[in-house]
């Protein structure tokens, strides 16, 4: 479901001010730097609401999972709560915060939820412990059935609240898989929930990405024979071949604005950069050499590309600068770089490199610098894509003849699997807000 959707499902209505004097003041830009003690209490039902243990179980679920896995939060053990956690505290006024400063709690969620036939309606309110005052509070209302996107909803909102930037976890993900025996394209909550596939072409599907409004899907198919682009809008499900020039129409990526869309082509025989727009009518050469360029990855300004290229013997990354064809060679180390994503905020380009015979994925400066590798272990980790915030990083895990999709914090820490089990899924693309 896209965004034109979600405006008459459910709405956002801020209830409380952002207490930017408050917990905001404590800086947290990245996981791992400074974690917040905080209390999540089970949602309780409004006044005159019965009680339904599937809808709490299921907020307490997403938001306990979210934030844990956001590294900025120490969830205080439920176990030790005191009598105040069965109280609605719904308003400040209402909250016993002793009893959580005493459990050494410095940020507290409490909410409540109630339902009518199949409308939900729910309460959510972070509240700042030491200085006993609202933080955030959102109401949020919709079909019973989207009680896990509400509740992912506000766990972004929290770390906006905290942190000025918006979590990715209201978002999707989309991915290939070969479950029915061919390649198809499918698209996952961004904990692998409500899975679903959104091809059925019956050949092979490569690459795919979102555009910058997470409306449409663009990919690689060989339905007609040849690697050839189209695009799928998520809300009617209509597809449009973009390009089917001679050869290889592969590796899209949207361009930041939404205007054009970068990718290799081989119409002039070996695979170079071009952008093309959004009809796939009109194109311009984004870089070219003697050797194969494919895999571009725009800067978050629309200003520079990173892409692979083995224009000096191995494969390894480019930058070059939007109308010069000319580029800088980025990587030094390795006999194979591949799949680069630019983040979101600009300082970091992450990228998956051949060593010892397995993929692994690596970070690195756009100077070039403080490059870092960031999974270990066997097996092959490829194809990393950036969440919308830069604080996350999503890829493909092959081990075996298993492949699946895998997130992880950006310093490489709290690696968990998002793919449903049992089934093969690879190159993940991630959404911005659904």
């Amino acid at each position: 479901m896209n965004k034109r959707s979600i405006s008459t499902l459910f709405l956002l209505l801020l209830l409380g001010l952002f207490a930017t004097q408050a917990l905001a003041q404590i800086e947290i830009s990245a996981p791992g730097r400074q974690t917040i003690p905080l209390a999540v209490t089970a949602f309780l039902p409004l006044d005159g609401t019965l009680k339904d243990y599937r809808i709490a179980a299921e907020i307490d679920s997403v938001l306990a999972a979210d934030l844990t896995f956001s590294g900025i939060f120490d969830l205080v053990d439920p176990n030790s709560f005191l009598a105040d956690a069965g109280k609605l505290g719904l308003v400040s006024i209402d909250v016993n915060f002793a009893q959580w400063q005493l459990l050494g709690a410095e940020a507290l969620i409490k909410g409540a939820y109630s339902v009518r036939g199949d409308e939900l309606v729910m309460e959510a309110r972070l509240y700042d412990v030491p200085r006993q005052r609202l933080t955030s509070g959102r109401r949020y209302v919709g079909r019973v059935a989207d009680v896990r996107r509400m509740a992912h909803a506000f766990a972004d909102q929290i770390l906006e609240a905290l942190t000025g930037l918006s979590g990715p976890f209201n978002s999707k993900i989309a991915y290939v898989s070969d479950r029915t025996g061919k390649r198809e394209l499918y698209l996952m909550d961004s904990d692998g929930h409500s899975d679903r596939r959104l091809t059925d072409l019956r050949n092979i599907v490569l690459n795919p990405d979102f555009d910058p409004e997470s409306k449409s899907l663009v990919y690689t198919s060989y339905q007609r024979g040849n690697p050839d682009l189209y695009r799928k809008d998520l809300g009617s499900g209509r597809e449009t071949l973009l390009s089917s020039r001679r050869g290889l129409n592969v590796t899209p990526r949207f361009r930041p604005d939404g205007t054009g869309i970068a990718l290799a082509l081989s119409q002039d025989g070996n695979a170079e950069i071009y952008q093309i727009d959004t009809t796939g009518r009109s194109q311009r050469r984004l870089a070219s050499s003697w050797g194969i360029d494919i895999n571009p990855s725009w800067s978050p300004d629309g200003d520079r590309l990173v892409f692979v290229s083995d224009r000096q013997g191995n494969p390894h990354l480019f930058i070059t600068d939007v109308g010069k064809e000319a580029a800088t060679r980025l990587t030094r180390e390795g006999k194979y770089n591949a799949t680069p994503d630019w983040s979101p905020r600009g300082d970091w380009i992450v990228f998956s490199r051949l060593e010892a015979g397995v993929f692994d994925i690596y970070i690195i400066r756009p100077d070039g610098s403080e490059e870092r590798r960031l999974t270990f272990g066997p097996g092959n980790h490829e194809h990393p894509r950036w969440s919308s915030d830069g604080r996350y990083i999503v890829y493909s895990y092959e081990h075996g003849r298993s492949k699946s999709v895998q997130m992880m914090r950006a310093d490489g820490s709290g690696n968990r699997q998002v793919s449903p089990p049992g089934i093969n899924a690879e190159q993940p693309a991630w959404s911005r807000g659904w």
